[in-house]
């Protein structure tokens, strides 16, 4: 009953903690992020799903799930309004601090025509203050999307 080496350590759950966030490699299901701007957090807590992920979710309104760290916010997604969005993103914002230049990962787990849920992953992004303008939502009229 030494030391664990390298072969004793459990290999079966991918989930890496750093600082307090959770990550895992993705599961190949559908996916989108986006970069956190000043229309996604406050004051208007605005969450706009990206055009050509929306493409693929039922043009209706649904009541829709996020999880995170085990814990679950519910919601509507919108996609019958010309901006595919979520409502009650403020709820989930807040109770997970996010802040501008943070993204967000959100896998698609299920979708049906009576229920989407997602899982999210949160990436902090701690951009220098000379950069923050650049992502403030008042100089773009759609949200910032990594591609």
């Amino acid at each position: 009953m030494g030391e664990p080496q390298m072969g004793d350590l459990p290999t079966s759950n991918p989930m890496i903690e750093l600082e307090g966030d959770e990550f895992w490699p993705l599961s190949g299901k559908p996916f989108f992020d986006v970069v956190l701007t000043k229309t996604t957090v406050k004051p208007k807590y605005q969450l706009v799903v990206p055009g050509k992920f929306s493409a693929t979710l039922p043009s209706c309104s649904i009541p829709t799930v996020l999880t995170f760290r085990g814990k679950n916010w519910e919601m509507i997604y919108h996609g019958s309004s010309i901006y595919k969005r979520l409502d009650n993103w403020k709820a989930f914002a807040i109770d997970n601090n996010l802040k501008v230049g943070d993204a967000c990962v959100f896998e698609q787990l299920e979708c049906s025509s009576t229920r989407l849920v997602f899982r999210v992953q949160i990436l902090r992004g701690d951009i220098p203050s000379e950069f923050l303008d650049k992502l403030d939502g008042d100089n773009v009229d759609t949200p910032v999307v990594l591609e």
